[in-house]
């Protein structure tokens, strides 16, 4: 058995009372490691680590390029250590090493070296004045930053929040999800080798509510909280971070639409709409769980679709040819399922898809369900769709909008008027136009609803990340 420990103050450190949980392999559905159960004490002194290192340490203090040189050293190593860390992912919640070694990893690393760039090559406002005065805004790092994250991308959406993070200056206490400690157990480790000093990335293990997650929102000497998680969770969060004013960022749940119209190109139209209903088991929060297919190609759409979800293969995630893992975990598998019962998807047909051996559920596709469906409004967070036909483009745009969620967003035409027309209607943070999942992280990245407060990516998470002070000095003529 593995042994999985804290990282606090640059130390591998057990909890206070030696308490510990297991780390289940859902494909096995055995431990195969035993993780430190951080609570209260651990996560305040990893606040107390992040603190000292933020009022005291270097790292706040460094320049760009200094700490730029760190970042780009930890992402080399993250290189130099994919089969380590895409198996950490892989055992931790049944993600296809496939993925996990050709897009994870890559993406996690790649995280931290556009992060360290656009910092340092950043722009600032300088606004003279014909009053003989000049003012200027500096970006001071925000100080000590709570970054909660999810299991379903475990290091993609952990480097997402830590590499701006440390970017900018700050220092972190990352808190991972209890199903999906390991792989922030090994980045914390690889900060250390690549040279970033003690207490700047500090990672706390441990569950929500009265226990690790809970003291880290609710420390005054935290200076921001992101979170990315399930949309109760983020009101529960805001609710504690309101107590000390701290400023939260959350990415929260999607039921992400997809429209289909008649004039798509349909090979590319299946193949995309395959990626975004299946892909990680359906475990993404930008899935394009809500197909929605115009009268003309909805027979031929659906007939092909139905087809080749039926032909991904399921199996043990550690084979390089699986593209279906099994659920996260025992309990995500029994809320999945839940929604294949009749009274679910308001008894509309089903094709194919069905719970399987194991934390297995086969690609689900619900046909024209009721609009008070619990398939339909409900985030389900597991490979099981909806598709709809509809007949009018304002039609289109009223069903993909009936939802409290707006986080992802998906259309596929050939015609460039409807496409730019469709799209600047859609209530949702992110539109893919005829692709899904494609990235520019100069770009904002949020959610509209209940998907979310607040922006990241680029110039977003130089806002988030930072104080911005405006100095104007008077200048003697």
């Amino acid at each position: 058995m593995k042994s999985i420990k804290h990282v606090i103050g640059g130390a591998e450190t057990d909890s206070a009372d030696g308490a510990t949980f297991d780390d289940v392999d859902p494909y096995t559905q055995e431990p195969y490691a035993t993780v430190a159960l951080g609570a209260a004490q651990e996560a305040d002194l990893a606040v107390r680590a992040a603190r000292k290192a933020f009022d005291e340490g270097p790292w706040p203090r460094m320049s760009f390029e200094e700490r730029g040189k760190l970042l780009h050293r930890l992402a080399d190593l993250m290189d130099a250590h994919t089969a380590d860390l895409a198996l950490a992912d892989t055992r931790d919640m049944g993600k296809p090493i496939a993925a996990a070694t050709s897009k994870d990893v890559p993406r996690s690393a790649l995280n931290f070296r556009f992060f360290a760039d656009h910092a340092r090559l950043s722009e600032s406002q300088h606004l003279p004045s014909a009053t003989g005065h000049h003012t200027f805004v500096q970006h001071s790092p925000a100080g000590v930053v709570a970054a909660i994250a999810p299991w379903n991308f475990p290091l993609m959406l952990e480097t997402w929040k830590v590499a701006p993070a440390l970017a900018w200056g700050n220092t972190v206490v990352l808190k991972p999800a209890e199903d999906t400690p390991h792989s922030a157990y090994l980045l914390a480790r690889l900060a250390l080798e690549a040279g970033i000093p003690d207490g700047v990335l500090n990672v706390v293990h441990g569950y929500g509510p009265g226990s690790a997650g809970e003291a880290l929102t609710t420390n005054p000497a935290v200076d921001r909280i992101t979170f990315t998680g399930e949309s109760g969770t983020g009101k529960a969060i805001a609710r504690a971070a309101a107590a000390n004013l701290t400023p939260v960022s959350f990415e929260l749940g999607g039921k992400g639409c997809n429209l289909i119209f008649d004039d798509a190109d349909l090979d590319n139209a299946l193949q995309r709409s395959l990626e975004a209903a299946f892909g990680n088991a359906g475990q993404v929060c930008l899935a394009g769980s809500r197909l929605y297919v115009q009268q003309g190609v909805y027979e031929e759409f659906t007939e092909r679709f139905a087809a080749a979800a039926a032909a991904l293969p399921l199996g043990d995630p550690k084979d390089p040819s699986t593209r279906l893992g099994p659920l996260a975990s025992e309990e995500h598998y029994r809320k999945v399922t839940g929604y294949l019962d009749p009274e679910a998807h308001g008894h509309s047909k089903l094709l194919g898809g069905g719970a399987a051996p194991g934390w297995f559920v086969r690609p689900t596709i619900v046909l024209d369900p009721p609009p008070h469906a619990p398939v339909l409004r409900e985030e389900i967070f597991g490979p099981i769709v909806t598709i709809t036909p509809f007949t009018t483009e304002d039609e289109a745009t009223k069903l993909a909008n009936d939802t409290p969620y707006g986080l992802s967003a998906m259309l596929f035409t050939e015609n460039l008027h409807r496409a730019h027309r469709v799209a600047s209607t859609l209530n949702s943070g992110n539109v893919w136009v005829n692709c899904f999942f494609v990235r520019d992280l100069r770009a904002p990245f949020g959610g509209f609803g209940d998907s979310g407060i607040g922006r990241e990516g680029g110039t977003c998470s130089k806002e988030f990340f930072t104080e911005a002070r405006t100095v104007t000095m008077r200048i003697c003529s």
